[in-house]
């Protein structure tokens, strides 16, 4: 969990790697420590800064911290939608969105802290931006099961809350108890019971199967 080598004291950079370089120095000592004990001063000493360099950029710790989370909820999001936008196969498109939950959450980085586990959550900024990025997932994921299943708008949304959090969950185990089996081999597991949930449901428009044929009558 490195931040770029790009931290010499002196250096004059353009205002956007500055600013690359800036959060990634936050994003290590705000993963590392949370946001009340993260302090500016170290901030700006692991980023290879003086405190006015950092300031010119963000005006207090709480807009850095905002800055890193709308950034990294976007980057989940990104993930979550280029998964399903790879393949028009629904079956691989669950297997593909659970493998983005996997990769965001196994990045080095440790960046999915930040939005699933924020010590600020009680900043209603914060919470925002959490709350949408977790929507903003379900509701991606609810227009395949909707398309899938044919179910009211409803209640794809509410199925896709439940697959998203049943992806971030098992993901985020799957790290915590380390990695006790290969991420391919987790990442197939939970799209195969994910996908078996979504295939359970029938479309609302198929057609109804015959009935089973009765016994027979017996002769007169």
């Amino acid at each position: 969990m490195t931040t770029p080598d790009i931290r010499t004291r002196g250096t004059r950079l353009p205002r956007s790697a500055r600013r690359t370089q800036l959060l990634g120095a936050a994003r290590e000592v705000f993963v590392a420590q949370g946001y009340h004990a993260a302090a500016m001063d170290e901030i700006a000493d692991r980023a290879g800064v003086s405190k006015p360099v950092l300031y010119q950029h963000f005006p207090g710790k709480r807009e850095l911290y905002l800055a890193l989370i709308e950034q990294h909820s976007a980057e989940l999001l990104a993930g979550v939608r280029r998964a399903l936008a790879s393949t028009s196969d629904n079956k691989l498109r669950v297997a593909a969105t659970i493998g983005a939950y996997f990769e965001f959450i196994d990045s080095e980085s440790e960046a999915f802290r930040l939005v699933f586990e924020s010590d600020l959550r009680s900043d209603p900024e914060v919470r925002d931006m959490v709350d949408n990025v977790t929507i903003g997932c379900a509701q991606a994921i609810a227009d395949v099961i909707g398309e899938q299943t044919g179910l009211p708008r409803d209640e794809a949304e509410l199925l896709g809350v439940a697959l998203a959090g049943m992806a971030n969950q098992t993901a985020r185990y799957w790290l915590e108890t380390g990695r006790r089996i290969d991420r391919e081999a987790a990442d197939r597991l939970i799209a195969q019971l994910s996908w078996r949930g979504v295939r359970g449901f029938p479309r609302a428009d198929a057609e109804h199967p015959p009935a089973e044929p009765g016994p027979a009558a017996a002769p007169a």
